[in-house]
């Protein structure tokens, strides 16, 4: 059995990556991994981060699969994957058993199981939490990216739609980012979580703030 479970579980997931779109990429997974640990040191004799660690490199495997319509849960799918990828390096089962729930309950979806072990809390916080400050918003702009131009989808505006003269489409605008951020702000479970996502909001405030000058009819006076 491994010594570090977290370096086997970076190496591993890597491949799994290569086909990832940047919002969900191999450098989300590090960020993850890196405010996940950050989060722990405020529990250090309470977290596994082992555990911890190896759920975030492997909690967004499935994405590219999911975003191609090859699966249609990337959770599960990763939950099972990993699972299948540990087994054959001789991981401890309670420890799989470990990941495999961080990975089920990471996602903010409706129909996600809630997150029950300190570990898999952490492992949600710290994937909401790179959907918010300055990477959060480059990631959410990403998204929206990745999905204008698919059938029954328009999602390709980001701007002020309300300032058209011809009036406000059917399409989502810069409130979305907002939005999108805010519900994951709001959905934190750790107090820890909490207090780096006000910081972080604050950031975003000012840059909506900023950007409403910018796209103002009398920004330039």
């Amino acid at each position: 059995m491994p010594s570090e479970l977290g370096p086997l579980a970076r190496e591993v997931s890597r491949s799994y990556y290569e086909a990832a779109f940047p919002a969900h990429d191999m450098f989300h997974a590090k960020r993850v991994h890196d405010i996940s640990q950050q989060l722990a040191d405020e529990h250090p004799q309470d977290v596994d981060r082992d555990v911890l660690a190896a759920a975030a490199w492997f909690h967004d495997i499935g994405r590219p699969l999911e975003r191609v319509g090859e699966i249609d849960d990337h959770d599960e799918w990763a939950a099972n994957e990993a699972t299948s990828l540990l087994e054959a390096e001789d991981v401890r089962p309670d420890q799989i058993t470990a990941i495999e729930h961080c990975l089920r309950t990471h996602s903010i979806r409706a129909s996600s199981p809630d997150p029950e072990t300190l570990e898999a809390k952490l492992l949600f916080d710290a994937d909401k939490l790179d959907a918010t400050g300055a990477v959060g918003l480059i990631r959410l702009a990403c998204i929206v990216g990745e999905r204008s131009g698919r059938t029954g989808d328009r999602y390709a505006v980001i701007d002020d739609a309300s300032t058209l003269s011809t009036g406000r489409p059917e399409v989502p605008d810069i409130e979305l980012l907002r939005d999108w951020a805010r519900e994951r702000l709001d959905a934190l479970y750790t107090d820890h979580g909490r207090r780096l996502g006000a910081s972080r909001w604050s950031f975003m405030e000012s840059f909506f703030e900023q950007f409403a000058l910018e796209t103002t009819a009398d920004a330039e006076q």
